[in-house]
Parts: C-alpha cells; structure tokens; sequence
C-alpha cells in the first residue's frame, strides 16, 4: 500500500529478550501489515561482538544466518551502513544488559536513530548524564522508549508518565518490584521449606541471575526505583537510595558463585528467625519504596499484611501501588509478570508499535 510506514529496527543483543523480540516481529508481520499499514524491517541484528546485515531485513531463517555470515563490528559501521541505504525512521533497540552499550546512545542518536531500550543503565548513571541525554534527544527531535526498565511488559512508567503529566501529586510508590525477590518470599512465606532450597527452586527456574546474589543485593530494585523518582523530575542519584542487601557480609566480596551456592545454608538459620516473628496474619515481602513527600528511597524486606495488595502476591508477579493525591486511601494497583522473556520482548515489541505512531 502506498501510504504504508516502514520503520528500520536495528537489535542490539540477541540473547534471550533480543531473540524473542524478533521473533515475535516476525510472527507479527502480516498482522501489523493488515492493521496498521506498518512494515517493520530489521537490516542488522548484533551481539556484543558481530552483526549480520541483510538490507531487505532478516528472515526467519536470521539465526542460522547469523551464524553463518556475521562479521565483527564497531557503531560507526552500523550507522555507515544505514546510511549508505538511506534507510528512513531508524529505530536502535538495546536488548543488553552492557554498562558500555549506552556510551553508544548519543552517536546513535545524532545520526537518526530512536531509542528502544530493555537495559536500565542509561537511566541509572549520573544525573548529570541523564539531563545530558535528553538534550541531545531534544535538539535531535528523537524519541527515547524504555517501559520495560520497571515492570518488564507491565505500564508502570507510562502510567506515572501521564498521572505526573496531568498534574497529579504522587505521593508515594511502593512494591515489589523484582520478580524472582517475588517468587524466593511469596514461596517462603506460604511453604514450609528452607531459605536456600527456594533460592535453589528459583535459580532452576531461571528467576535469578546466574549469581543469586545480584539479585539478593537489592540493586536491582534499586535501580528500578530511582529510574521511577526521575520520571518525578526528582534530581536523584543511585547513592541516595537505602538498600537492606540480604546477603550477609561473609558470603558477599571474595566468595565466587559456586562457593556461595555451596554455602547458601548459611541463609536459613537467620530467615528462618524473620519468619517464626511474623504474625498469623503476615508475610514477608521484599519492596521498594519511594516517597515523595520525605524525598526518601528505600529498599527494604519488611512484615506484610496477607490481604494487602502486596500480600496477596503469588508466583512470580510484581506489584505496583501508586498514591497520589486522586488515590491516597485506595492506591492505583498494577500487577502482573514482571519478569521473563517473553513479557519483556513484548514490552520492547509495544513501545516500537507507539514510536511508529509519533513518526511519518
């Protein structure tokens, strides 16, 4: 169709959320087509070291691909390549997880690209780099996506986007944010098992990162945290937030991974000790916490009421209150998967659907 859009989608990481991405695009094909007109091509796909470069966009033969035909490269052979097709409504989507990648986001961005982003490290670094980054996005007319940093596929950012947008006071944010923290305590609560067996339970499951103890940290929620105090324009830093690490001291620093799995047993006498001081009527749940009113964040394991919101949870699921001044009794609840895969390729999928809307 004449008035049909083609957005150029360069993936940047194809482990498990990039591969899944592209192939639920794939999928989608026909069906984006049929209801919006819109064709989306993926030129290049990259993992940290090589890329593969099919200008007519990859096939759904793209992984045997790759690894037939990748050749190494540097960013400024992506953006010679785009250029040299004059390839038109470019979009790059970080599905890293790298601390370096995001060095990348300005080049890209000078050079016509939009952002789609699953990797919270631009949102997490220095104030000071966040303001900067939205310059460049400003001066540049370039759009920056990044629901699935809090939440994986659930709305969170955009539902704290438009509330704050609208001039509603938020007050407060609280929840458990991190999917596996959700599973090891709504697991430990209800069952009758010890602490390393469910750390155990949790990492078979893959909820956990290889070393339990990111997880354990609370950096993770950390960061999810301070990524939403900004989207309240508060001028914050990752130093300001108060995160209670459940990993003690003589198991954190020198141990390796497999000396601290081996040594997890550690774990059960001290949880089990929390557990037996909870009340009939209380869990023990992992949350984050910002409050706007104190300017205060905070990571915290604390007692919860089995019929709260928070409570209440089971599996992995995340859940999100939001208290503002239209909901100080009964806050704005959103729950759901708030990791995986899956949810979150779909995130990423969802946030490139709204950007095509914005564009030409």
């Amino acid at each position: 169709m004449s008035n049909s859009k083609s957005l150029h989608v360069v993936i940047f990481g194809i482990g498990n959320v990039g591969s899944t991405l592209i192939n639920q695009i794939q999928a989608a094909k026909s069906q984006l087509q049929a209801q919006q007109n819109l064709d989306i091509h993926i030129p290049v796909v990259t993992n940290s070291k090589v890329a593969f470069f099919n200008e007519f966009g990859i096939e759904n033969s793209w992984h045997s691909d790759f690894e037939k035909a990748s050749i190494p490269y540097k960013i400024e052979d992506i953006i010679s390549y785009v250029k040299t097709h004059h390839f038109q409504n470019l979009v790059a989507i970080d599905a890293t997880a790298s601390k370096d990648f995001v060095q990348n986001y300005v080049p890209l961005i000078e050079n016509g690209f939009h952002i789609v982003s699953a990797n919270k490290v631009a949102n997490t670094l220095s104030f000071d780099f966040y303001e900067q980054l939205r310059l460049t996005l400003k001066k540049h007319h370039k759009s920056f996506l990044y629901e699935t940093n809090v939440g994986a596929g659930l709305p969170i950012i955009e539902t704290v986007k438009r509330l704050y947008d609208s001039g509603e006071q938020i007050q407060k944010i609280r929840g458990v944010f991190s999917g596996s923290l959700s599973y090891i305590f709504n697991a430990f609560s209800s069952e009758n098992i010890s602490f390393s067996e469910i750390l155990k339970q949790a990492n078979q499951l893959g909820l956990t990162e290889p070393d339990a103890r990111e997880d354990l940290s609370g950096n993770d929620v950390a960061r999810k945290l301070l990524i939403l105090a900004r989207e309240l324009h508060l001028k914050t830093e990752f130093h300001d937030v108060l995160v209670e690490s459940l990993v003690p001291k003589t198991l954190n620093g020198k141990t390796t991974v497999h000396q601290f799995i081996s040594r997890s047993k550690e774990l059960d006498v001290p949880f089990h000790l929390l557990k037996e001081q909870l009340l009939e009527n209380q869990v023990l749940r992992y949350v984050g916490e910002l409050d706007v009113i104190k300017n205060t964040l905070e990571v915290k394991l604390v007692s919860e009421e089995k019929s709260s919101a928070i409570g209440q949870l089971k599996g992995a699921d995340s859940v999100f209150e939001i208290y503002s001044e239209s909901y100080q009794d009964f806050p704005l609840v959103i729950q759901g998967a708030g990791a995986g895969k899956g949810v979150t390729a779909r995130g990423l999928f969802s946030d490139i659907v709204k950007l095509s809307n914005s564009l030409n």
